[in-house]
């Protein structure tokens, strides 16, 4: 019979291999910073790109998705309270940060080497209107009933969104951290969807989800809210967003402003 390993020995054979990984002792893979062609990105392997920003730019919602999320300012153009799960390099965070300065911003990311590089992405540091949490993101919702205008979920590691942020549970707690007429957009980017789709429709409603295509991406963007939708046209839905956000998003407004109003006609919302 072979001598078991000591358990020593194991440990430091797993603490190899989590080094050689590029994980942490925590067993969280860490990320890494890439300068390249004037862009800076968050990565956990070289063939995939968690977050990029132009270096002079940081604020600059450069991918289209992101620029899609907030289309949810048309639901909600003057968020008290806006949540996001998912810290990435913050794309999201410095745009709200620097354009709605209205609203207060609470950000959860389970992974603190994400966090550390805060500073490399140009995210401000918190302070009255700003909070970075690390915590599991699932938790995090699931204690705010209640609280958020709006939320953003883009929560995702080196294989995709976690699976503690793919049950029911979460998007009914997500549903739960709503206000009484908030909305949650979601950024599906997954081989299947609608697995994420019928289960926002458990929480949210069948006529209470919109769905859209991202014209240049394989994403999907998920909208769902709670109440009942703005009872105006297009035009109207977009001139109320505040001007600061509204001239850096005239390619995503118009267009999902348009579906919104097509969505109330076929449900009667």
């Amino acid at each position: 019979m072979k001598e078991r390993e000591p358990s020593s020995r194991r440990g430091l054979v797993a603490r190899w291999f989590d080094r050689l990984r590029g994980r942490g002792p925590d067993g969280l893979r860490r990320p890494y910073v890439r300068h390249h062609d004037g862009f800076v990105s968050l990565q956990f392997v070289r063939a995939q790109t968690q977050s990029r920003m132009v270096a002079g730019d940081p604020a600059r919602l450069l991918i289209d998705y992101t620029r899609t999320m907030f289309a949810a300012l048309l639901w909600q153009p003057a968020p008290r309270v806006l949540g996001m799960v998912g810290l990435g390099g913050g794309s999201q965070v410095k745009f709200a940060h620097a354009h709605l300065p209205g609203t207060r911003i609470e950000v959860v990311e389970n992974n603190p080497h994400v966090v550390a590089l805060r500073r490399d992405f140009g995210i401000p540091d918190d302070d009255a209107r700003l909070a970075v949490v690390v915590d599991d993101g699932a938790r995090f919702v699931a204690a705010r009933t209640g609280a958020f205008d709006v939320l953003l979920v883009d929560g995702y590691d080196e294989h995709g969104i976690p699976a503690v942020l793919a049950t029911q549970a979460f998007y009914d707690d997500c549903r739960d951290a709503l206000a009484a007429d908030g909305v949650m957009a979601c950024n599906l980017y997954v081989r299947n969807p609608e697995h994420h789709v019928e289960k926002l429709r458990q929480a949210f409603g069948e006529a209470q989800v919109l769905v859209v295509d991202e014209p240049k991406m394989s994403n999907r963007v998920a909208f769902a809210w709670r109440g009942a939708l703005p009872a105006l046209e297009a035009e109207a839905l977009v001139a109320r967003v505040p001007e600061a956000a509204r001239t850096r998003l005239t390619d995503v407004l118009p267009r999902i402003a348009a579906r919104i109003v097509r969505h109330r006609a076929l449900t009667g919302l």
